[in-house]
This record gives C-alpha cells, sequence and structure tokens, in this order.
C-alpha cells in the first residue's frame, strides 16, 4: 500500500492507522497548493481530484476520500473496525458524522473566515464533540481500544488544539490517549508535526 498525505489534513488518521498495523506500507507527502508530491510527480495524475489522503492498494487501485479510505483499513485491519451485527454500520456512522459535523466546521480557521465565523464554527465543534464523549463506550469512542474513527477524531482535536477550539473533558481524555501512543508519535514525526 501506499498513502498519499499532507500534514495537517486529515489523511493524518489513515496514515496513524498504517503506522498502528505495524504492516509495510510507503507514504509520500503531497504539497496540496501545488500539487506536487514530495518526488516531484503531478499529484493530479495520481488522483484526479487533486486533495489527500489517496490510497493506493495492493491490486493497484486507487481508494479516495478520508471515510472509504478509513473504512478500507478497517477492513483490512480488523483491529481497528467494531465488533457486532451493527459494526460497520455504527464505524461508518461515526466517520460520517466526524467528517460532516466536525471536519467541515473547521472551514473557516483554514479559509481565513470572520471572527464571526469562527466563533459560531468554534461553538458548534464544541458542542458536536461533546455529543461524541457523551456517547463514547469506554477509553475510546467504541470500547477500549481505539478504532479508524478514534483516529480521525484525533484529527479534529489537533485542529482544536491549533485553533483554541474547546475541547470537551471527554474527548479531551481521547485525544490524550491517543496522543500517548507510540505509532501517534511516530506518524506526527513523520509528518514534522511533533
Amino acid at each position: 500500500m501506499k498513502l498519499y498525505y499532507c500534514p495537517w489534513a486529515c489523511s493524518l488518521a489513515a496514515h496513524i492507522v498504517l503506522h498502528e498495523a505495524g504492516a509495510p506500507f510507503e507514504s509520500e507527502s503531497v504539497d496540496i497548493r501545488t500539487k506536487i508530491t514530495a518526488s516531484g510527480a503531478d499529484f493530479n495524475a495520481v488522483t484526479p481530484k487533486g486533495y489527500v489522503p489517496a490510497l493506493r492498494i495492493d491490486t493497484g487501485e486507487l481508494v479516495t476520500e478520508n471515510i472509504a479510505v478509513l473504512d478500507y483499513l478497517a477492513g483490512v485491519y480488523p483491529r481497528f473496525a467494531v465488533d457486532g451485527p451493527l459494526g460497520r454500520t455504527r464505524l461508518v456512522e461515526a466517520l460520517a458524522y466526524i467528517s460532516t459535523e466536525l471536519h467541515k466546521s473547521f472551514k473557516p480557521y483554514w479559509h481565513n473566515g470572520t471572527d464571526a465565523q469562527k466563533a459560531a464554527a468554534s461553538a458548534y465543534i464544541t458542542a458536536r464533540m461533546r455529543y461524541l464523549g457523551d456517547t463514547a463506550r469506554g477509553d475510546y469512542l467504541f470500547g477500549d481500544e481505539p478504532s479508524v474513527a478514534d483516529y480521525y477524531l484525533f484529527v479534529n482535536t489537533r485542529w482544536a488544539e491549533r485553533f483554541g477550539v474547546e475541547i470537551p473533558t471527554a474527548i479531551a481524555a481521547i485525544h490524550a490517549r491517543l496522543n500517548a501512543r507510540a505509532a501517534v508519535q511516530a506518524t506526527l514525526v513523520a509528518e514534522g508535526l511533533a
């Protein structure tokens, strides 16, 4: 497998999962503004979408979109999935919630929003994180081990830290547990974020 990522982007979640899995993989950073990879290749030739994550799997096919990449990785590495008859459904539900309610809400911070837009986004993000904290089923969102959804949440809590968005206590505890993991720290170093 080969992961195309950009530091500070949501691709960090997949990058952490790959480190946690301990299986061999390649990774290459992408300058999202210029669409040039670290090796000098045109990223638009990899995916015309022009954004990360993009995961080239062993069959040669490309998987894009963060929810799809994380769902794929949970299938390959079941320890990052959720057990039970509705396990996959609950996992996709959490990934979609994080994507649509948290991730997209950081837009004013990434795209020069007004102070009023940032304040509204901050309150909205904190409230949505509070819901996740209130429904967590253990040390992590689905129990005592992290799922791909926890790593996607971690990306969002890092953004919250960066932009001064309040993180509810239960979510801050999940963030701290994830941040203490060796694979998380290795990934942050690999992406130049630590």
